[in-house]
C-alpha cells in the first residue's frame, strides 16, 4: 500500500533568505519619499510607504502602520525594521504619547520632527534652537538664506544636503541633549524645534556599509 501524502502546511515551508528590509511609514508623499529613496542600495533594502491623509495624526499613523505591515513581508526576527516618520502638526501631547506607547509595544521606531521635517534640512546649514512656527516658516528660511534656493516639497535636494549631513546629525543630537537637560520631552509640543530623523539616518547609513 502506498504511503498517504502529507497535507501541505505553508507554515512549515522555509522562506528564501533575503536581506532585511527597512520599512519607512511616512505622512508625506513627496518630501520624505524623495529624501529616503537615496538610502536604497544593494546592501540596504528600503521600502517607503506614504499613508493617506486621513491617517496622518500621529496615533493613527502608527496604528495604520500595523495594518500596512500585516500585508507585507515583515519579519523583525530576521532583521526587518519599521520606522514611523511624522511631524508634530496639530497633535496633542496625549496623542503623541499614545503613538509612542503603541510604537514601543510593537517594536516600531519613531523619527519625529517639530514643527516639520524641513527642520532636519535646515540643520544641514545652521544650528537653530529658536521657535519655528511651521513647515512654511522653515522652507522660507531655506530659500531666503540661499541654502536651498529652489526648495519645494516636490524638489529632490538630497545631493545638496549630503555633504552637510554629519553637521546636521551633530546639531540634531545637541538639540536633543539640551532638551533632555532641561527635562523637556523630545516628542511633545513644547520641544519646538527638534528632530530625531538623525536616528533613522544613522541607522540607514549603518546598513549601507
Amino acid at each position: 500500500m502506498s504511503k498517504m501524502r502529507k497535507e501541505y502546511d505553508p507554515n512549515k515551508v522555509k522562506r528564501r533568505k533575503r536581506r532585511p528590509i527597512v520599512y519607512i511609514i511616512c505622512e508625506g508623499k513627496e518630501t520624505e519619499t524623495l529624501y529616503f529613496k537615496h538610502f536604497r542600495s544593494r546592501t540596504c533594502l528600503v521600502d517607503i510607504i506614504p499613508i493617506p491623509s486621513k491617517h496622518k495624526a500621529a496615533q493613527h499613523l502608527v496604528r495604520h502602520a500595523k495594518s500596512l505591515i500585516s500585508q507585507a513581508d515583515y519579519y523583525p526576527k530576521d532583521g526587518d525594521r519599521l520606522w514611523c516618520v511624522f511631524d508634530c502638526d496639530d497633535n496633542k501631547d496625549s496623542e503623541l504619547q499614545a503613538a509612542i506607547s503603541y510604537a514601543e509595544k510593537h517594536g516600531y521606531k519613531i523619527a519625529y520632527s517639530n514643527p516639520a521635517f524641513e527642520y532636519w534640512y535646515l540643520l544641514h546649514f545652521e544650528k537653530r534652537n529658536g521657535y519655528l512656527k511651521d513647515s512654511a516658516t522653515v522652507s522660507d528660511i531655506l530659500k531666503n538664506k540661499g541654502y536651498l534656493e529652489n526648495y519645494g516639497k516636490s524638489v529632490d535636494v538630497f545631493e545638496e544636503l549630503q555633504e552637510h549631513q554629519p553637521k546636521a546629525i551633530q546639531y540634531a543630537k545637541e538639540r536633543v541633549e539640551r532638551l533632555t537637560g532641561d527635562q523637556v520631552a523630545v516628542i511633545c509640543r513644547d520641544s519646538n524645534p527638534v528632530t530625531t530623523v538623525y536616528e533613522l539616518v544613522e541607522f540607514l547609513n549603518s546598513k549601507r556599509t
